[in-house]
Formats: structure tokens, C-alpha cells, sequence
């Protein structure tokens, strides 16, 4: 029987996810990958032998569908967000991430693998703990971000994906295990030392960097490492660049 790990990728073309889909690739992980614009893949990586391409608006699947894309998948992961442009962040669906994640989440519940499969999501620090884990947010700071989810749907969208999980999938779920990754600023640039955290330890205005290509790569070790996915399956650890 073949020990090959199979991934389902959301948000595949997207400046994290490509980063996400090449190295799942060069590490030998056979994935599928549900995109908008194909054409948007560099060719190379389109064209890879363990690459499967949906064409396909995620939300417009259907369950049968969705079902069909999951099933014996190891993990599932959503780098899914919203453009920075004004129709993007205003206009519909304001809830992208957090309509995903529960489709997916949902869809792995109903084909009850004997395993786990599991579900990493790429989030933000905008986001905070859903159980008020992080206690060097001080009130100020959890105001204005309480704000900024008034006027910014894609901060609220974030939120409610991470509360999502906590209060509908849970810790313990038989059949859906989670991890959802909070980068800081993100930036371009290689692979390089990263650190990981619990909670936060910088200020929203005083913000550290987070490489995506680390974000990505911390991604693929929480689908190939098991002792990585122990250590952070259930939480919101925080990636910044060491």
C-alpha cells in the first residue's frame, strides 16, 4: 500500500498558496488543488506529475463534489483570502474563509475517515484566541480590532473562521483536526529560521515579519511531521521571522 500523503489545496494560486503547492510538491505530496484561474499557476508546477487541478469557485461546488475531493486526502489546506481592492474586501462574499472552512471541515466529518484528516488554515494576528488566550493583547488593542472588524469584513471573516473551529469542530473531533496559522506581515523572501509562539508577542502597532515561503513551510511540516502536528493541532500558533 502506497505511503504517499494526498493534500486537498485551497487558495493554491494565491502569493501564499503558490508557495504552499511548490513546496508540497517538492517534497513529494501528491495534491489536489481547487483554483479559479488555472492560468494563474506557473506552468511548470501546472504541469507536475503529482498535480490534480479543479477548476472550480469553491463555494460553488457542490457537497457531492466536495466530497468526491477530500476523500482520501491526509489533510486538507486553505490558504483561501481576500485581494487587497476595494470589491474584494466590500463586496460578496464578505465571508469567504470562514464559509470555507466550514464546508470543508463539514464535508470531512461526513466521509468519517478511520484517520484524522487534517484541516491547517492560514489565518493573521488580527485574529485573536477564541478562548482569550492572549493575554499581551491588552484591551486597547482588542478595541481597535474589535473596530477594525466593523469596517473590514476580511478582519471579521478571519475571526469567525478561528471561532468556527473552536466552537463547532472542537479539540476533540473524531474526524477533523485543525491547526490555524497566524503569520504577522507578510513578506517576500526564501525559506529561513522562524520562530513559533502560543500568543502574540508584538504589538499591532508595532508588528514583526513573517516570510509566506516560512508560512508555507510550516504548513507542509504540520502535513509531513507528525511531532509538529502534536505540538500545535488545536492552536493558533503565531509564525514570525526569527
Amino acid at each position: 500500500m502506497s505511503t504517499q500523503q494526498t493534500v486537498l489545496l485551497v487558495g493554491g494560486s494565491g502569493r501564499t498558496g503558490m508557495r504552499v503547492l511548490e513546496q508540497l510538491l517538492n517534497r513529494g505530496i501528491r495534491v489536489r488543488v481547487i483554483v479559479r484561474s488555472p492560468q494563474k499557476l506557473p506552468i511548470s508546477t501546472a504541469k507536475h506529475p503529482n498535480l490534480s487541478i479543479v477548476e472550480a469557485n469553491l463555494l460553488s461546488l457542490s457537497d457531492e463534489d466536495l466530497l468526491r475531493h477530500i476523500s482520501g486526502c491526509d489533510a486538507v489546506i486553505s490558504c483561501l483570502g481576500h485581494n487587497i481592492s476595494f470589491n474584494s474586501i466590500f463586496f460578496p462574499p464578505r465571508d469567504l474563509v470562514q464559509q470555507a472552512t466550514a464546508r470543508l471541515c463539514r464535508v470531512i466529518e461526513t466521509i468519517r475517515p478511520e484517520k484524522p484528516i487534517k484541516f491547517i488554515l492560514m489565518s493573521s494576528v488580527s485574529v485573536n484566541h477564541p478562548r482569550d488566550l492572549d493575554t499581551r493583547r491588552g484591551k486597547f488593542e482588542k478595541t481597535f480590532l474589535w473596530m477594525l472588524r466593523a469596517v473590514l469584513p476580511p478582519a471579521k471573516d478571519n475571526q469567525q473562521a478561528a471561532n468556527f473551529l473552536f466552537d463547532k469542530i472542537g479539540t476533540d473531533n473524531a474526524f477533523a483536526q485543525w491547526t490555524a496559522v497566524r503569520p504577522d506581515t507578510l513578506l517576500k523572501g526564501d525559506v529561513s529560521e522562524y520562530i513559533l509562539q502560543e500568543n502574540f508577542v508584538s504589538s499591532l502597532f508595532a508588528p514583526d515579519n513573517t516570510n509566506m515561503a516560512n508560512v508555507a513551510h510550516f504548513m507542509c511540516e504540520l502535513v509531513t511531521n507528525s511531532e509538529a502536528w502534536d505540538r500545535w493541532k488545536g492552536k493558533l500558533p503565531v509564525i514570525t521571522n526569527a
